[in-house]
């Protein structure tokens, strides 16, 4: 059994980088709007179920009518937290092996989901999937779930690739365009408007306009 494990922080904590782009209330419904085209897509995957590790209400409220199992965190100590909290829950029930990929990649597919799972290796292994930047971690599949202690943040992928291999695994790596990008800065939504399609997300950001609000802030700035 793999089980994909979605961390989510607070939703009024999200976003805060696009501060100057989204009010308080749009980045809320920004990240609604990702979560929910992550919860879609993992659920139209090969993954056997899919966890949300959160303290926040809405978001439970989202997970559940995704039929996504929750694991409530008492206190917010951030992704790695949720992730090694998924892993001790995954322990526990006798998991196969632990997904674990953030509620801000809106992009991605199905497709890559099964590409992961399908092509790993069997177990004892581990595949990675890098931010766009090829710093940060996007995708993590641990056959079983505990074999690495995961930490994220910056620059989270070169030191799971280190770990790894300290360990005797050699990692297999994928760039996946979709997962790749992790929506923080005003260049990932830039990225976003011309790649979203379909996604919730990007309806979203065409219903508020982003788009012509980009052009007026960052273009006078670029000029200076």
């Amino acid at each position: 059994m793999i089980v994909a494990a979605v961390p989510v922080k607070d939703l009024s904590a999200a976003k805060q980088r696009v501060g100057r782009l989204l009010t308080a209330s749009e980045r809320r419904l920004l990240m609604r709007a990702m979560l929910e085209d992550v919860l879609s897509c993992l659920g139209a995957s090969p993954v056997d179920s899919v966890l949300v590790v959160t303290g926040d209400p809405e978001v439970t409220e989202i997970a559940r009518r995704f039929k996504a199992q929750i694991v409530l965190e008492p206190v917010n100590e951030g992704h790695t937290a949720a992730v090694a909290l998924a892993q001790r829950r995954l322990i526990a029930e006798g998991a196969e092996g632990l997904l674990t990929i953030p509620g801000d990649v809106p992009l991605a597919t199905p497709d890559e989901i099964a590409a992961i799972i399908h092509g790993a290796a069997p177990a004892p292994s581990v595949t990675f999937v890098p931010s766009r930047n090829g710093l940060g971690t996007n995708g993590a599949l641990l056959l079983p779930p505990d074999l690495l202690t995961l930490t994220f943040g910056e620059p989270s992928f070169p030191n799971h690739l280190d770990a790894a291999r300290t360990r005797g695994f050699e990692p297999r790596v994928l760039d996946l365009q979709g997962l790749g990008l992790d929506i923080d800065t005003t260049d990932d939504l830039q990225i976003l408007l011309s790649r979203g399609g379909q996604t919730k997300t990007a309806t979203l950001l065409s219903q508020i306009g982003l788009g012509a609000r980009m052009s007026e802030i960052l273009m006078p700035m670029a000029a200076r």
